[in-house]
């Protein structure tokens, strides 16, 4: 015995299948081993891969093997011929298949003229079925039914028929060839029934249509079904319609909806293109075409706001304050476009979630796919940010920064067009904030569009304020540790700020933060679950802990480890995350004059130092240098870290200072820092980012710095702490700057006597 699956075999037909399980081609081989019989039925679930006798059907058909082929698989291709129906008595599972034993049943037939009735109806109807029917050969088909036997013409019958596997099985399970062939007429009544309505349906199709095609008469067809089952032709086209109509579109966007709208009406339901236009309109539907949040213009409100979301960054709050007044003042006014240019861990996201919450308007963020975040917004005018705006980059896909120009235009951007939506939508009142880390890699055009405001670091008095305010409370909350298990003393977080995070934002202070209250989280759960249950002392972290719980200071105090050298200055410098002091060597060796520069330098920090040794060797005598020291010289220059790249004019005095130092021996002083370009006359010129370079020579301890005279005017922008600790020595020449930078004066060589009619060697140098 072998169980099949989703097949029914009957008597007299020959049937080719597949076998592949083991218990299967065990049986198979056994049968061929002997009279190449064996007996088949189908079992109740076709997912079964190892049924049990209950889960196969009881009656099933003996048949012979006419034919098998093992195939490259494994499995086995057999050909079978229907003998006869068998019932199963009993089945065995003893060798790895079964055995079954069957009773089969011989009814005999008495002729007469109701059977010969029975079969001459069963044969004009399962002609009508072929005819009807396109998938069986008329020919082919006829001849099969021309037997005498009413037993077999039931079983030919039955097996070329559409049916399911139950009715099969139905068919099968009947013995007595009169029954069956009853059965069989029944079935081929109802088969033919539905063949003729699906005919009738297409004839009125046919009239239906103007055109014979496809897609149009599968449409027409399912209308028909629709009609013959009295469900009606109401769609959802009018409600589409209706929400059109309602949706509040623009005059372009209303007549585009509707013409999508026919060609939806048109098209069959289940097609592709239908599901296309489907989705377009749902998409024009969905976006907030006349729906705006209401906003909030309470002044006093959105101060309470963005005090409490942020300490410090006043030009931020002075700006949206100044936003919210106009909006009182103007009825229509157009959305702001602005820039925040800020180095990271600042918090550019929660800014702008803060402004959203001061207005009263949603928020919603990512760079490009304007659109889509229209909708997901559902207002037309919600806070929109575009972050990191300095990171687009042009390629074969094509150009972003291009795309934001017509966006962030306010002059156009009231008929802005995307490219999948196809009609124009107004942006005018989205009040767009993009972000930076920095300014000159965002296209001149792109920034001409937006109000930039820049946002330097926090200081590490404010970084204390946040860390008290916001961060500390962060973590906690976080980690699931309480105030009665930790607290952070002043000189813990000043440590953390100092040797542990030196950074412009304070997204590392926080990681850190975080980094300990896990720990102590840890030491709760030890406690809580020792056999003594102690309760656990409250750690109170403070700067003695920290190496303890983080081990070894990152950061070092510069000031408290160095002492003053020669050659070696301090210079102050401007990076893409805030601020950062520069340590600058030189060194003298014996050689011809060449000039070496090394620590991945840009071009411009190199001209620097060419420049400053140009002066240097034109000042010679006022330096106390030999005319012609250099002669037998080499120069080497040296800022370390050579593997972050460092361009800009603003070391050129740090450099010079390093070089006079090398030369004359006279020690730099190292709680000095110093910024500012230098000319070949030895004149210092003004640099930009110095709030940034302040903070950092802060943060590292240096409280003194050499600033050119012409910076004075962005004394306002330095934070109030750091003007009130820091001494700041503003000079317009290198010989200013050298009387500070250095230990002691120099003392200048005393000039030789002039020849007759040479001038001064002091004239002749400037």
């Amino acid at each position: 015995m072998m169980p099949i699956r989703d097949v029914v075999i009957f008597p007299f037909m020959m049937t080719p299948f597949v076998v592949g399980r083991e218990s299967s081609v065990r049986a198979l081989e056994e049968a061929m081993a002997g009279d190449k019989k064996i007996f088949l039925a189908t079992q109740h679930d076709a997912s079964i891969d190892e049924p049990k006798p209950n889960e196969i059907y009881s009656i099933g058909t003996i048949v012979n093997i006419v034919q098998s082929l093992k195939l490259p698989d494994g499995n086995i291709k057999v050909l079978v011929e229907g003998v006869e129906r068998a019932k199963v008595v009993s089945v065995s599972d003893d060798e790895g298949f079964f055995r079954a034993t069957v009773r089969t049943s011989n009814f005999k037939i008495e002729p007469g003229p109701q059977l010969e009735a029975l079969v001459s109806r069963v044969t004009s109807l399962f002609e009508q079925y072929v005819k009807l029917s396109q998938n069986l050969n008329y020919e082919s088909m006829i001849a099969a039914i021309r037997v005498d036997d009413p037993g077999k013409l039931s079983d030919t019958v039955g097996a070329n028929l559409q049916l399911t596997i139950e009715e099969k099985q139905e068919l099968l399970e009947i013995f007595d060839p009169i029954d069956r062939l009853t059965r069989v007429a029944e079935m081929l009544d109802i088969e033919i029934e539905k063949l003729n309505m699906d005919r009738t349906i297409q004839g009125r199709v046919k009239r239906q249509m103007e055109k014979a095609q496809k897609e149009y008469y599968l449409n027409e067809k399912i209308k028909a079904i629709q009609k013959e089952l009295g469900r009606g032709e109401k769609s959802e086209i009018d409600e589409l319609k209706k929400k059109i109509e309602t949706s509040g579109m623009t005059k372009d966007a209303l007549e585009k909806a509707m013409t999508e709208l026919k060609r939806l009406e048109n098209m069959p339901p289940m097609s592709a293109e239908s599901t296309v236009s489907r989705n377009y309109l749902d998409w024009l539907l969905a976006m907030p075409w006349k729906k705006k949040s209401k906003e909030i213009r309470d002044l006093t409100y959105a101060e309470q706001v963005l005090e409490a979301d942020h300490y410090g960054l006043e030009k931020i709050k002075e700006r949206i304050l100044e936003f919210l007044a106009v909006r009182r003042l103007v009825k229509n006014p157009k959305g702001s476009i602005l820039c925040f240019v800020v180095p990271p861990g600042v918090g550019k996201p929660s800014l702008g979630m803060s402004i959203a919450k001061a207005t009263g308007r949603k928020f919603v963020r990512l760079p490009g796919q304007i659109i889509q975040m229209m909708k997901k917004a559902g207002a037309r005018n919600p806070v929109f940010m575009l972050d990191e705006v300095d990171k687009m980059s042009m390629d074969f896909r094509g150009d972003p920064s291009a795309a934001l120009l017509e966006v962030l235009d306010p002059e156009q951007n009231y008929m802005f067009i995307d490219h999948y939506l196809d009609v124009e939508y107004d942006l005018s009142q989205v009040f767009f904030i993009a972000t930076a880390n920095v300014l000159h890699t965002i296209p001149a055009a792109l920034q001409d569009r937006m109000e930039v405001i820049r946002l330097v670091g926090y200081t590490e008095l404010e970084k204390m304020e946040i860390a008290k305010r916001f961060l500390v409370h962060k973590q906690m909350e976080q980690t699931g540790v309480g105030k009665e298990q930790i607290e952070f003393a002043d000189d813990g977080l000043n440590g953390l700020i100092q040797y542990y995070t030196r950074e412009a934002g304070v997204r590392n202070l926080e990681r850190e933060i975080g980094n300990l209250c896990r720990k102590v989280a840890r030491q709760v759960v030890n406690a809580e679950s020792s056999k003594e249950k102690k309760p656990l002392a409250k750690a109170v972290i403070d700067g003695a802990k920290l190496p303890d719980m983080l081990g070894p200071w990152k950061f070092r105090d510069l000031v408290a480890e160095k002492k003053n050298e020669i050659g070696a200055a301090v210079g102050l410098a401007w990076t893409e995350v805030g601020g950062q002091i520069l340590t600058t060597e030189c060194t003298l060796m014996e050689g011809k004059g060449k000039l070496t520069i090394t620590g991945k330098l840009g071009e411009v920090m190199q001209e620097s130092a060419q420049a400053a040794m140009s002066y240097i060797r034109s000042r010679a005598h006022t330096l106390g240098l030999p005319r012609d020291f250099y002669r037998n010289l080499d120069v080497h220059i040296h800022i370390p870290e050579g593997a972050i790249p460092k361009d800009g004019p603003s070391a050129g005095i740090t450099l010079a200072t390093t070089i006079c130092s090398a030369l004359t021996r006279i020690p730099v002083r190292c709680d000095v820092a110093m910024t500012g370009e230098i000319t070949l006359r030895g004149k210092v010129l003004p640099i930009g980012g110095l709030k940034e370079k302040l903070m950092a020579a802060h943060r590292h301890g240096i409280l003194e710095a050499i600033l050119p005279r012409d910076n004075d005017k962005d004394i306002p922008d330095i934070p109030q702490a750091i003007r009130k600790t820091m001494k700041l020595h503003f000079v317009e020449s290198m010989d200013e700057v050298l009387k500070i930078a250095l230990e002691r004066e120099i003392v200048a060589l005393p000039l030789p006597a002039p020849e007759v009619g040479v001038q001064p060697a002091e004239e002749r140098a400037h």
